[in-house]
Formats: structure tokens, C-alpha cells, sequence
């Protein structure tokens, strides 16, 4: 089993930064892959960012290229998603999962893939 908890979501302005943090505790040696997503209300969960545990490959959706950038700590068991130009419609709950089984490329960006969620934290971006 993997724990998962994040924080460092809150209310920011449109263009402001934040740093998510998800903190991961248990089997952690067993962790392939660590991904991002978000859900907005009455919207389904969407996936944001993800990266691979050991070689640190990452993968984005289009709507967050080139504002954010998700990264790990192996040392900390800690993955990080620096949020930048932040705009109104990132406002969501963000949610980090965890997957003990290797993910294709294509599949790193599909929350079935992840077994293991954190409980979430809030981002609000006013405008």
C-alpha cells in the first residue's frame, strides 16, 4: 500500500504561482509512476501532469504546458507540481496518484492507470 498526501493548494490571483506538494509514504519503493490531476466542479477529474519515478520522464495535457512542471524528490518520496501564470480555469481540486505498475507513455495520462490518490487540495485562482 501507498499513502498519499498533498498540500500547498489555496486562493490566488490570476498570474500568481503555487507549489503543490504530495507526499507519499508505505510501499514507496513499489511506485513506477506519480501523476497530477484535477477536478473542477461537475467536471470529471482531467489529468494534468505526470512523471516517472526513476527516470523522471514527464508528461503534460496541453492546457498546462509551459506553466507548469511537475518534479520528484526520491530522497523526500515527494512529488511537486510548481504552478505558474496561473488563470481561472485551473481553479479545481488537485488530487496526486501513485502507480505500481509500469505505465505506457499514453496510459501515465489516464487516472484508471493510478491505484493509489491522495485526498486532495483546493487551488482557487480569481480572476
Amino acid at each position: 500500500q501507498v499513502q498519499l498526501v498533498e498540500s500547498g493548494g489555496g486562493l490566488v490571483q490570476a498570474g500568481d504561482s503555487l507549489r503543490l506538494s504530495c507526499a507519499a509514504s508505505g510501499r514507496t519503493f513499489s511506485i513506477y509512476a506519480m501523476g497530477w490531476f484535477r477536478q473542477a466542479p461537475g467536471k470529471t477529474r482531467e489529468f494534468v501532469a505526470a512523471i516517472r519515478w526513476n527516470s523522471g520522464i514527464t508528461e503534460y495535457a496541453d492546457s498546462v504546458k509551459g506553466r507548469f512542471t511537475v518534479s520528484r524528490d526520491n530522497t523526500k518520496n515527494t512529488l511537486y507540481l510548481q504552478m505558474n501564470s496561473l488563470k481561472p480555469e485551473d481553479t479545481a481540486l488537485y488530487y496526486c496518484g501513485a502507480t505500481d505498475r509500469w505505465p505506457t507513455a499514453q496510459a501515465m495520462g489516464v487516472k484508471d492507470t493510478y491505484g493509489y490518490w491522495g485526498q486532495g487540495t483546493q487551488v482557487t485562482v480569481s480572476s
